[in-house]
């Protein structure tokens, strides 16, 4: 998390006041004011600007522009954006973004400019993360891991009502790591976006779920499809044909790939509480099936994990950003 400091735009948040948070999505973009109760005061949500940064940062503006007098708040009410990628310690410029128009861009200065008031930062799942370990579904949670599996593929952690993140702005991003316990089948592994092969990201996001769909049927299909292709729900195909059970499979794929994903967070952070965020958390089979795949790989003799569903959906990304000016900074 990054906190501009440009000297002649001061902004102070207090506990009471509220604050304003926008999350920058890969297809929509959200704003929304936030009461520090809890309370929505305003939201709007537009198409995300593809390929385009001015207009991005444009859009931005005007949103936030919009969303602070729809809630009646004072001009320059402190901001905060969630955002693909982070924002590099080291260089200023945006880092690891799968929107990758905004790579090697100075967003955290262009938007303070064009909004004249400082903003905070952070990685659009570290966002989902303090949302949820708030006020969401890790409420009380001491360490929250949480999970985005959307677009892209990102994760978060929360210790103590806290953000964790370290030097290089890269805390929680386990998407860009190898499926853990590879099968021969998954080595090298697709291209991922980042340059490697067989990054969790190419498997257990919605595109890489379809990719590996269209990989072993040769049916191009999205995640939704895939998912109601499964259950049965298409109308046109009964749900034992042939085709169903392909879709079964895929998802049966996802799943493994997923909990042994997860397993290796487990090993590493022993988290009280993991919250799945984004499109793919609305598969009820998560639920019901994840923590069970993941205690084989389990380095414990509990092996029982604490897997929810989040409180706020898709909110959560703007309901964190609005809550990075109660976070410290730094």
């Amino acid at each position: 998390m990054t906190v501009s400091n440009a000297p002649d735009m001061t902004v102070v948040a207090t506990p009471r006041a509220p604050t304003i948070g926008i999350d920058l999505g890969g297809t929509k973009i959200e704003a929304i004011a936030l009461h520090p109760d809890g309370r929505t005061l305003a939201k709007i949500r537009v198409p995300t600007p593809r390929e385009d940064y001015d207009g991005t940062i444009r859009i931005l503006r005007d949103l936030t522009r919009a969303v602070e007098g729809e809630a009646r708040l004072p001009a320059a009410t402190p901001a905060g954006l969630a955002m693909p990628g982070s924002i590099s310690p080291a260089t200023g410029l945006v880092q690891n973004a799968n929107s990758t128009w905004l790579n090697d861009r100075p967003l955290e200065r262009d938007l303070a400019a064009a909004l004249q008031r400082p903003v905070r930062l952070a990685n659009d799942a570290n966002c989902f993360a303090l949302s949820e370990a708030k006020d969401g579904a890790g409420q009380g949670a001491q360490l929250l891991f949480g999970v985005i599996l959307g677009t892209g593929c990102g994760g978060g952690i929360v210790h103590a009502g806290h953000l964790i993140d370290g030097p290089r702005g890269i805390g929680g991003e386990w998407g860009h790591n190898p499926v853990p316990w590879p099968q021969l089948a998954e080595v090298p592994g697709p291209l991922c976006w980042c340059g490697r092969h067989g990054c969790l990201e190419t498997w257990i996001s919605g595109p890489g779920l379809a990719a590996d769909h269209a990989r072993t049927t040769g049916q191009s299909m999205s995640a939704e499809a895939i998912v109601a292709r499964a259950s049965g729900l298409t109308g046109t195909h009964p749900p034992d044909d042939a085709s169903a059970n392909a879709a079964r499979a895929t998802l049966d794929r996802h799943l493994d790939r997923l909990a042994r994903g997860l397993a290796q967070i487990v090993n590493l952070l022993d988290p009280d509480v993991i919250v799945l965020g984004g499109g793919l958390s609305k598969l009820a089979h998560l639920y019901d099936a994840l923590a069970d795949r993941m205690a084989p790989y389990i380095f414990a003799s509990d092996r029982s994990v604490d897997v929810r569903p989040p409180r706020h959906g898709d909110a959560s990304g703007a309901r964190g950003a609005a809550r990075l000016w109660h976070q410290p900074s730094g």
